[in-house]
């Protein structure tokens, strides 16, 4: 059974709202676009796979790779983490028909994971277990991000925005 906290109202509101405002509610926020959900199964714009998402890249490679890292200090405040991994911000539009994206892990070793929810929607993410999270604004689920677990997309809203933070 897969080991897993759900946590709503996760960041006081004021935080929350900050990040809200620079990421799901900006014009400014810059996105880039991934030819394909899981980086490991689709990396080329040929392949049969047709899923595709925007990201932006906070932090990764021991290093900060954004602008906007300072605007997640009170998230890692809050997971008062040891060591971070990686800081990805995650944006899937919507699609016609909801889409659940190909089973992955972050990384192949044993670390924690925490996405954090910026909108609600229809989406969701399904653990190793088959337990669904649901995509509801401020939650923030903490998990084995090394198990395998799928992301989706949504139908009922322009998109599905999180962030996912890995870190030990």
């Amino acid at each position: 059974m897969t080991q897993h906290q759900v946590i709503d109202n996760f960041l006081p509101e004021e935080d929350f709202k900050k990040l809200e405002s620079t990421i799901v509610n900006s014009t400014y926020f810059p996105w880039f676009f991934q030819p394909g959900i899981n980086e490991f199964h689709n990396e080329n714009l040929d392949s049969d796979d047709k899923s595709w998402y925007f990201t932006h890249m906070i932090y990764n490679h021991m290093k900060v790779n954004s602008d906007y890292f300072e605007e997640f200090k009170s998230l890692l405040n809050k997971l008062n983490l040891k060591s971070l991994i990686r800081i990805k911000v995650n944006f899937y539009p919507n699609t016609e028909k909801l889409e659940i994206h190909k089973p992955h892990v972050d990384y192949p070793f044993s670390h924690k994971g925490c996405i954090l929810y910026f909108n609600t929607c229809n989406g969701y993410t399904i653990l190793q277990d088959g337990t669904k999270i649901e995509t509801v604004r401020n939650r923030a689920l903490l998990f084995d991000a090394s198990l395998p677990h799928s992301s989706t997309s949504c139908t009922d809203k322009k998109g599905r925005f999180n962030v996912n933070i890995n870190y030990f």
